[in-house]
């Protein structure tokens, strides 16, 4: 280390180039609280377990019409 500077390297990505995003979402209250007891019972952060739901969700649907529509 050179006594006369402090070397600061620079970061090779720009913050938020690590392959996530951040958005905002509204959740019902009852959901947010059954989140907050599986953070407690897992150990897991709830963005953890956001992730993990969200994950999962994306590889296990199932799209269909809404048969309500058609007899609006």
């Amino acid at each position: 280390m050179n006594k006369d500077k402090i070397i600061i390297y620079r970061k090779r990505r720009a913050k938020g180039e690590d392959g996530y995003k951040t958005f905002s979402v509204r959740v019902k209250e009852e959901t947010v609280m059954a989140m907050n007891n599986l953070v407690d019972e897992s150990g897991c952060s709830r963005n953890e377990l956001v992730n993990i739901f969200l994950e999962w969700g994306i590889t296990h649907y199932q799209i269909e019409d809404d048969e309500s529509e058609d007899t609006k």
